[in-house]
């Protein structure tokens, strides 16, 4: 049994099996915090996991010199890029931004995309990109013309050409997106 602070009273102490605690709680009391009540740990639990987004963040920018520069390698880990949610339904996951020391400008990201969605409605830009497809079945617009495309496949958007995504598939489908070149607004 082990004394732990997590009533409604926190000058209440509760005898909890010690099999029953969360591995978290458990750590932390044998590392000399059995003392916490239920609010210091919530406080610690919420640092800990602002910490491990801000190392996330921190992994994603790692290739990056203070001046922009893509100058370093770096591995990049899947599942510690942060997720952001997307407005429709799916997830994006930021690798990294920054222009080579060769000049070019580079931006990789994924994204997660539900059945019959678009990620955003076509448009054009002044960089190219490259699109990497890892799972699903997308109908890639080209210049207004539809164009299959499904796992394995790559889809290369040229300069300044409308072009669009949407997942025609029954499943989500996701891909990584690789843009190079010159950034200017979208349009």
């Amino acid at each position: 049994m082990i004394l732990c602070d997590f009533g409604r009273d926190a000058d209440k102490r509760y005898q909890v099996p010690e099999k029953k605690m969360p591995a978290i709680v458990r750590s932390a009391y044998y590392v000399g915090m059995n003392n916490l009540n239920r609010r210091d740990l919530c406080i610690g639990l919420s640092a800990f996991a602002a910490l491990g987004s801000l190392i996330a963040e921190a992994q994603a920018g790692a290739a990056a010199g203070p001046d922009g520069k893509l100058s370093k390698s770096v591995v990049f880990n899947y599942d510690q890029l942060p997720v952001k949610n997307n407005a429709n339904g799916g997830t994006g996951r930021q690798v990294l931004s920054g222009t080579l020391v060769t000049g070019e400008f580079v931006e990789v990201h994924e994204t997660t995309l539900p059945a019959g969605k678009m990620p955003h409605p076509p448009h054009k830009h002044s960089h190219s990109e490259f699109l990497l497809i890892r799972e699903g079945n997308l109908e890639f617009i080209n210049d207004g013309k539809p164009e299959p495309v499904g796992p394995g496949g790559v889809v290369f958007t040229a300069s300044n050409v409308l072009h669009g995504l949407k997942n025609v598939g029954t499943t989500t489908a996701s891909y990584f997106v690789v843009a190079v070149g010159v950034q200017t607004k979208e349009s």
